[in-house]
């Protein structure tokens, strides 16, 4: 479409367009392969696809400067689908609708695709782009980061041979990422007994909401409620007043990877202890709102007695298990870093609670850097289902990245930015997963950091990339490569 045709770099907003113009959500990617494999044929160079689709497109050095070291170019192809509800708009078929506003570019109601949209175009860029100095790239674009990192997860490393990476899918212009967490989730299932409920009960709908929630590696630090937790506190404020209350029903969160926002639970109360019961959990919401209040202003609890008769519900001692687990079950930061200040190493989510015929059921999302350490949050989860009578299943388990702050890439890549913008870059790390930490395992001894352009808002129809930090990211990377050419690393 040309949206860009004034804007510099030329190469990198010329690809930029053209992934606009493709679409490509995740588990999508099959147009913009198609793409990426006419581009090589068209530019004589070479091209591999390993069986999880994903690409890899080498790129021969500068004259002069074959026998320099291979580097990888690595970003994904695919984008996060996300509009308002306003906005009729379909991603398998139409081109994005982006615009200019200032020093930023926008999409009209949707993603932009920046992510990661931009960093493939400043590796393709390097294609076109006659002044670049580098030796032998070879960029890699893997699928299906965005909802489940799988194409990294099964990559098949034969098809690079560099060990030097570059992770072109940051958001922070100036930053230099050296580490991620690592991560694996925990299904827990807990048996619970049914019993007919007696006449003298009365059934009351409980419901926590307003929380701000987040995501739970990168907002976990910030110490937001959690709404599953706050219900078992409420509830168990209930049973320590010495009543009769049983749980029909609780349901609460939404995806691994979200602090809960919401929670709600169906009771059985014995009515000669209603008024006892709506003073307990009051009385204990309002300390969590002492508790949190500063940050989760909006958190509110709602309290409805139902008309209609409930048959059955878990039998008090199984009530009390079920809510003591919940209790027990590690949520928020669990330990701090000790090579990067502020970072959080390790961390446990306690993402869903529902209930699942005879067996409520509970999914964790556990993050840390330190492999060992992770380890050591999953047996402490086991240890406590194994303690209430039931059983855990891990899944979807993908490897951290553990900064190293003498890493050879990082001195260089340092050395090289002082040089070029005359200040030192942020050097950090993020608590969640990124695709670094998967490559990195199944390439032992492979070098890498991550770098991009300043977004902000992405994964959101607010998503917006910073046109100035562009055409700094872009000489930076050139810089960078130049440098790695003429001198190694």
């Amino acid at each position: 479409m040309n949206r860009f045709t004034n804007l510099e770099p030329k190469h990198v907003w010329h690809y930029f367009d053209t992934l606009l113009d493709i679409p490509r959500p995740s588990k999508h990617e099959d147009r913009v392969i198609m793409f990426l494999r006419e581009l090589a044929q068209k530019k004589g160079l070479e091209f591999k696809q390993d069986r999880a689709r994903n690409v890899v497109i080498k790129v021969p050095a500068t004259k002069g400067y074959e026998h320099a070291p291979t580097v990888i170019l690595q970003g994904h192809l695919d984008m996060v689908a996300e509009k308002n509800s306003d906005v009729d708009f379909d991603f398998l078929k139409q081109p994005i609708d982006a615009y200019i506003d200032g020093d930023w570019v926008k999409a009209r109601g949707t993603t932009l695709g920046a992510d990661n949209g931009i960093g493939v175009a400043a590796a393709l860029a390097l294609i076109d782009d006659s002044e670049a100095i580098h030796g032998p790239l070879e960029i890699l674009c893997t699928v299906d980061e965005e909802t489940g990192l799988t194409g990294a997860s099964n990559l098949d490393p034969r098809i690079l041979s560099g060990k030097i990476m570059l992770n072109l899918d940051s958001e922070e212009d100036g930053v230099f990422f050296i580490g991620c967490a690592g991560g694996a989730n925990t299904i827990i299932t807990l048996p619970v007994k049914q019993i007919a409920v007696t006449k003298k009960f009365k059934f009351y709908e409980v419901k926590i909401s307003g929380l701000l929630g987040g995501h739970s590696g990168l907002n976990i630090i910030e110490n937001r409620a959690n709404a599953i937790k706050l219900m078992a506190r409420i509830l168990k404020s209930a049973l320590n007043s010495k009543l009769e209350l049983m749980i029909v029903d609780i349901k609460g969160g939404d995806k691994h990877n979200a602090i809960p926002r919401e929670c709600f639970a169906t009771v059985a109360v014995n009515e000669k202890h209603t008024k006892k019961f709506l003073e307990a959990i009051n009385n204990e919401f309002e300390k969590s709102r002492v508790e949190f209040g500063n940050i989760d202003k909006e958190m509110k609890l709602d309290t409805k007695e139902l008309s209609k008769r409930i048959l059955k519900a878990m039998n008090l001692s199984d009530t009390r298990k079920v809510i003591n687990l919940i209790l027990a079950l590690p949520h928020g930061v669990i330990s701090m870093s000790r090579e990067i200040k502020g970072l959080v190493e390790t961390s446990s989510n306690l993402a869903t609670v529902k209930m699942r015929g005879r067996n409520v059921e509970i999914l964790t999302s556990s993050r840390s850097s330190v492999s060992e350490a992770l380890d050591a949050v999953l047996e402490s989860i086991n240890s406590l289902v194994e303690l209430c009578g039931g059983k855990t299943k891990g899944y979807g388990r993908y490897p951290g990245w553990r900064p190293n702050i003498d890493s050879p890439l990082l001195k260089k890549a340092v050395s090289v930015f002082k040089n070029l913008r005359g200040n030192d870059p942020k050097i950090t790390a993020i608590h969640a997963g990124l695709e670094c930490g998967i490559i990195m395992e199944k390439i032992p001894g492979i070098d890498v950091i991550s770098f991009g352009p300043e977004m902000h808002g992405v994964h959101s129809p607010q998503e917006r990339l910073s046109i100035s930090s562009v055409g700094r990211f872009y000489s930076y990377l050139k810089a960078l490569l130049e440098s790695i050419a003429k001198e190694g690393i």
